[in-house]
């Protein structure tokens, strides 16, 4: 129900009780205990997310009549500082735990985060594969333009993860602020490389080329979504959440190439 619907409700449920305007007029009636969600959330998600979510949104809008979902997609940690600064978020999904936290600390999450998917890093090339990359350890040879996500985004942070346990340190030519930024790249052929999520991989096509390592198995990111504590539509943001992590969602989230939790 729209803002000026709302308050127009509230007049009418006011007057109903005063003196000598009450006449027979019956007692507001609550909504049934069975009521379904409706009105409206806008969902901040990791970039990462951009193609399930979108599919996933489809699905929840046409299984609940009278509701929309509005998407807003971005590195994690700039969608922190977003709801932080007081962005209109209902439900928060994070592409790593640590942003999600960052939330939890300032109070501005509604009850416990739920883990719902989980991703690898995976190596993407332009189709042709000009620096002939195979393996994580070509990223390092020298000449090679290779771009990551920065270091406080959820794939910089795996990358960094996997630079260690490789013991191969990058020197990229730049760091993005979101893995969508780092394909970018890639697909417009301004890097020879770039470290992004195996979905990314898939959702790109045949506009890359998906190299897959042993050393990403080191990093795997665990995808924890919830509801805003500022949401004003608390009961149709924990539904979404519940859809998201339900079987319907989880089945979206699998066929895109997400783990399961």
């Amino acid at each position: 129900m729209s803002a000026r619907r709302r308050i127009g409700a509230a007049i009418v449920l006011a007057l109903a009780w005063v003196p000598g305007l009450a006449g027979c007029a019956s007692p507001a009636q609550p909504p049934p205990a069975d009521a379904g969600p409706s009105g409206e959330i806008t969902v901040f998600a990791a970039a990462s997310l951009k193609a399930p979510f979108t599919e996933i949104a489809e699905g929840f809008e046409a299984k609940h009549p009278g509701t929309a979902i509005g998407l807003n997609f971005a590195g994690s940690s700039d969608l922190v500082t977003q709801i932080s600064a007081g962005a209109p978020a209902d439900v928060f999904a994070s592409a790593d735990p640590s942003n999600m936290d960052k939330l939890s600390a300032a109070g501005l999450v509604d009850g416990a985060p739920t883990i719902f998917a989980t991703n690898t890093l995976a190596i993407a090339v332009p189709p042709d594969n000009p620096a002939s990359i195979a393996t994580f350890s070509d990223l390092a040879t020298p000449g090679v333009k290779v771009v990551i996500c920065a270091p406080q985004v959820p794939c910089g942070i795996a990358a960094t993860a996997v630079e260690e346990a490789a013991e191969t340190p990058l020197a990229p030519v730049s760091e993005e602020s979101s893995v969508t930024d780092v394909m970018g790249k890639v697909t417009s052929g301004e890097a020879d490389a770039g470290l992004v999520y195996v979905t990314d991989v898939l959702t790109a096509g045949n506009k890359v080329k998906g190299i897959k390592f042993a050393e990403s198995k080191t990093a795997v990111n665990a995808y924890p979504i919830t509801t805003v504590a500022t949401s004003p539509n608390k009961n149709l943001a924990n539904t979404f959440t519940k859809f998201v992590a339900g079987p319907e969602g989880r089945k979206v989230l699998t066929d895109a190439g997400f783990g399961t939790p």
